[in-house]
């Protein structure tokens, strides 16, 4: 039974994507029923897994070395969000595509995705993680390509591109994991790298470094972000709250098993990873303030959120034997974010199909007269800023108090704590950027004047699936954020029992002690929406407040550092490559007046035909054709030694 469960999760929803397009032949009412009844089995067959604790499986000899599944723990919880995520928007999506072209074929790799995510997060071994890993990459590409305009289709290209060379990138850092640890089991990846020589510690940075940076391309970690501010703003609203709640989550995950597997204590490690974290978590927040459009701004949130978790991830190395809170805070952000990018995502996509338009100059004063659109983006917004009472704050708080503990850590034992007192700081201050621009998206939705020239909604602008969604979240994130020691902490306590967390101890979330924190980051956000945005970021015309796009363009890694790279590689390569090709024509060219005739009879005989030919033909064909078929017969050579090596 356990067995069968286990490759049900993964293989009932891409068996059963395949029958989205005959249904639609069949009736659209009948293809939208069965985009709500997979996930809803997947759902009830994910939480069957609480019954099984440990449960796993090997299939030996697929894709060579076998695959293995487990389930239990952060895998179980990760897999009971991913499908409770798959219902939510498998409810929002037939009213957000009612009208659309070509949606069959985003629920079938819709489908193939969620069969795909489950795969990675119930992977008992990197090599699993891997396969599906790359299975997702290449179905959710699809998400972002989906509305086929130039915008799109940019996007989709980039978010392939960086897909590509991260798991490329990935895959070099597994193969080289095997070569030094002789194994990929994730049971067996801390004794194994415990039991290393300290002369291949290089090596195993190494290895660390090439997956994190595979996974961190998925997660959305600087400098690997730049596919995310792009493909949210043009893929469908369901796929963004997908891409940027779960999929995200997925390269987490692996960056999790690497940081508390093989570097667990590693100060150095830890050092890159919070360093990372806090890059990526202030950017993203700066970014979030300037940004004018709906699902963009929602993007660069998401980024910086990832960087709150990459602080988590780092802080559990710092603190070793004493992580409870640095490792409930990472699991429980991680579950929170997810829970919130649904509700704003979702509610985005009400507000562009009521709109047709994500700039804020446009849909500003929209929900004017949706209270409970306007209570549900609230939730959303509140959560994710770390108000208390919301869920966000407890996550956030938990995080917070880890870097102070470490703070009086290292003033107990007398060691400078400047580093981490900065980031502390910074910590804070991405908070009150968050609290900034989520009241600029609340204030200009629901709160301003009516656009001018703005199209009058149509009374039902939610249907009841859209409804019931976001209903469901917003109250989780209430729930959760009221009674955080009954509802959220033995969650924590039991998923991150995977990350070899410490047993810990009672939270008191809303002491004075815990509240400061948030008070001091509400009140940053703030200063900054009255001073920055309110001040700088706006302007009248024609009576009317109006935001001004100031996004700082010169930031964009894509355009200003990556492409410009790749095409002088480009450029590079194809120098070589010719340089390469005139020696061989050179040669080719030598041997044919030596040989060929100069010395006819001695070094050829004269009436070979097959020899002779080449004197009648043109010098230019000659050259040509050699080298071509040298390249040809390369890679011939290289396709079988691949075919060979796999099977």
């Amino acid at each position: 039974m356990e067995r069968f469960l286990l490759i049900f999760l993964i293989l009932f929803p891409m068996a059963a994507a395949f029958a989205v397009r005959p249904l639609r032949n069949r009736s659209r009412q009948g293809r939208n029923l069965w985009i709500q009844i997979v996930p809803a089995v997947e759902l009830a067959a994910a939480l069957c897994l609480l019954l099984v604790p440990g449960a796993s499986v090997t299939l030996p000899h697929v894709c060579g070395m076998g695959l293995t599944l487990e389930a239990g723990s952060l895998q179980t919880l990760l897999a009971l969000v991913s499908a409770l995520l798959w219902c939510a928007t498998g409810l929002a999506s037939p009213s957000y595509f009612a009208s659309a072209e070509g949606c069959s074929r985003y629920y079938f790799f819709w489908l193939l995705t969620e069969g795909a995510l489950m795969g990675v997060f119930l992977a008992g071994d990197l090599f699993t993680l891997f396969v599906f890993f790359e299975m997702m990459s290449m179905a959710s590409y699809v998400w972002v390509a989906q509305n086929e305009t130039g915008e799109a289709l940019r996007a989709a290209e980039t978010y392939l591109a960086v897909a590509v060379i991260g798991g490329m990138v990935l895959l070099a850092g597994i193969l080289l994991l095997q070569h030094l640890l002789g194994t990929l089991a994730l049971d067996q990846l801390a004794g194994a790298a415990a039991a290393l020589p300290p002369e291949k510690r290089g090596a195993l940075y190494a290895a660390g470094g090439c997956c994190l940076v595979g996974f961190g391309a998925k997660a959305g970690m600087y400098p690997l972000h730049i596919w995310l501010p792009k493909a949210h703003p043009v893929a469908p609203a369901p796929a963004s709250a997908l891409l940027s709640g779960i999929l995200t989550k997925s390269g987490v995950f692996g960056g999790l098993i690497i940081s508390r597997f093989l570097l667990a204590a590693d100060l150095p490690w830890n050092t890159v990873v919070l360093a990372l974290g806090v890059v990526t978590m202030v950017l993203g927040a700066v970014l979030g303030v300037f940004s004018v459009d709906l699902k963009r701004t929602l993007a660069c949130s998401s980024m910086s959120q990832i960087g709150f978790i990459l602080v988590g991830v780092a802080m559990q190395g710092f603190l070793t034997g004493e992580n409870a809170l640095a490792a409930w805070g990472t699991v429980l952000h991680m579950l929170n974010h997810s829970l919130i990018k649904l509700v704003l995502f979702v509610s985005a996509g009400v507000i562009y199909v009521g709109t047709h338009s994500l700039n804020l100059n446009d849909i500003r004063g929209w929900g004017r007269n949706k209270p409970w659109l306007k209570a549900v983006f609230f939730a959303g917004a509140a959560s994710i800023a770390g108000v208390p009472g919301f869920s966000g704050y407890v996550s956030k708080t938990l995080l917070h108090e880890s870097i102070v503990e470490y703070i009086h850590l290292l003033e107990h034992e007398g060691a400078a704590a400047g580093m981490f007192q900065a980031v502390e700081w910074l910590f804070l201050i991405s908070g009150g950027l968050t609290a900034a621009y989520m009241t600029k998206l609340f204030v200009a939705i629901f709160v301003s004047p009516r656009a001018v020239g703005q199209r009058p909604a149509v009374r039902e602008y939610m249907s009841l699936g859209t409804t019931g969604a976001l209903t469901c979240g917003a109250l989780a994130l209430l729930v959760l954020g009221i009674f955080p020691n009954i509802a959220m902490e033995p969650m924590a306590r039991w998923a991150s029992a995977f990350l070899q967390a410490d047993p810990g101890h009672a939270v008191h979330y809303f002491t004075w002690v815990n509240l400061k924190g948030a008070c001091i980051s509400l009140g940053i956000g703030a200063a900054v929406y009255l001073l920055v945005v309110r001040g700088l970021l706006m302007r009248r015309e024609n009576g009317e407040a109006v935001y001004v796009d100031r996004w700082p363009s010169w930031l964009d890694l894509e355009n200003g550092v990556y492409r410009p790279l790749l095409r002088g590689l480009a450029f590079a390569g194809a120098l070589c490559a010719r340089i390469a090709a005139s020696a061989g024509d050179l040669v080719v060219y030598l041997g044919e007046r030596i040989l060929f005739t100069r010395a006819p009879g001695i070094f050829v005989p004269k009436h070979d035909e097959n020899f002779g030919s080449y004197g009648r033909k043109p010098r230019r064909f000659l050259v040509e054709e050699t080298f071509s078929f040298d390249l040809l017969l390369a890679g011939v050579g290289l396709i079988v030694l691949l075919v060979y090596i796999l099977l």
